[in-house]
């Protein structure tokens, strides 16, 4: 089952705009859970003139017992917005972080 952890979940009921794979070999077991894949998702809501494209950065969690989509990071991050949160992502040993916060989300359902 799909979860949607997003206030307005309609801000995502289309295809994204890009998708980076951060992790698709589903061998990564946690708490119980194997982790089947991972992406961050772009969905460009609006552009301004003077700040550019305001970005709607979502992660999904596709494990064995679920998937979770739920809100990364948002605002007028300008071009390239969902490559920088990528990097910053695997450079600082946030998937981790988001796999656990993903996982207590899944938990309570």
């Amino acid at each position: 089952m799909k979860y949607i952890d997003i206030a307005d979940s309609n801000r995502v009921d289309r295809s994204p705009d890009k998708i980076i794979q951060i992790l698709s070999d589903g061998t990564t077991v946690e708490k119980g859970y194997k982790i089947k894949n991972i992406q961050l998702r772009l969905y460009t809501e609006k552009n301004d003139k003077k700040l550019g494209p305001y970005s709607l950065i979502t992660s999904l969690v596709e494990t064995d017992k679920g998937s979770v989509e739920m809100v990364y990071d948002e605002g007028f991050r300008g071009n390239n917005a969902l490559e920088r949160s990528s990097k910053f992502l695997t450079d600082n040993l946030g998937i981790s972080g988001l796999i656990l916060r993903s996982l207590i989300f899944l938990d309570g359902k």
